[in-house]
């Protein structure tokens, strides 16, 4: 995976990671969401088909449940790409998922200071220009970030105990949307480092929800990368009714 010339070999590469042993429960059906057909595809498929696509990926690393990785399904997918592997690292919740590959992926040999970008399977708009365009910011700047979306809609607060007894929530307040972005994924961060702090905020059972909340509590401030508004994740039927129109819509 790290063939070329000695010279290129110094450089930092970019991998790719898609955890994948979630269940997908909020959506229904009899496989995993990221694995369920969408518009043709598996749903993973979209994620793979993008970063197989980008010429700056040196490889594609997916992990999946170890009670899933000989499933029938995964052979198509594995076939996309000759970089890409799927690996028996899932774990209980995805912070534990993303380390345990993150952890074999040193093992296997890639460099500490190789970059890694991070996405999720339940984002299938994403796209090679997207990839690319945070792959650009985060190795000019030499430091990790993430896709994201300045937020648009007005933000309420909801008053606590408004909902007690199956009364309907109230708006306590409203809260300035000034300086809040949404998180997207990828968010590309270097090999080693996201590693450490990934274990490090599981070991203090810190509330870690993706990636850039990891590295913020090693002291890191991330940046954050305009995303699209199609690269959003898909949980509820609704998103995922959206997302076929969206996606046969691409492909006329």
């Amino acid at each position: 995976m790290h063939a070329g010339n000695p010279s290129s070999q110094s450089l930092p590469q970019c991998h790719a990671v898609l955890p994948t042993a979630g269940t997908g429960s909020r959506l229904g059906g009899s496989l995993p969401k990221q694995f369920q057909e969408l518009a043709g595809k598996p749903m993973l498929a979209y994620a793979l088909n993008a970063f197989a696509a980008t010429p700056e990926i040196a490889s594609i690393w997916v992990g999946v449940s170890p009670g899933f990785i000989d499933n029938p399904v995964l052979g198509p997918l594995s076939n996309k790409s000759a970089s890409i592997q799927f690996l028996a690292t899932g774990g209980p919740t995805r912070q534990e998922t993303v380390r345990n590959t993150l952890a074999a992926m040193l093992k296997a040999g890639v460099p500490e200071n190789d970059w890694v970008l991070v996405h999720d399977a339940a984002r299938p708009g994403i796209s090679p220009e997207l990839i690319q365009k945070l792959i650009h910011a985060v190795t000019v700047a030499g430091e990790g970030g993430l896709l994201a979306m300045p937020l648009a809609d007005t933000l309420k607060m909801a008053d606590a105990n408004s909902a007690i007894a199956g009364n309907p929530n109230r708006s306590m307040k409203t809260i300035s949307r000034d300086h809040l972005w949404q998180a997207q994924t990828p968010q590309m961060f270097g090999l080693k480092h996201l590693h450490d702090a990934i274990d490090e905020g599981i070991r203090l059972e810190a509330d870690i929800t993706d990636e850039a909340s990891a590295m913020e509590l090693s002291g890191a401030s991330p940046l954050l990368i305009e995303g699209a508004t199609r690269n959003f994740k898909v949980t509820h039927q609704a998103d995922w009714d959206l997302m076929q129109t969206i996606l046969r819509a691409s492909t006329k």
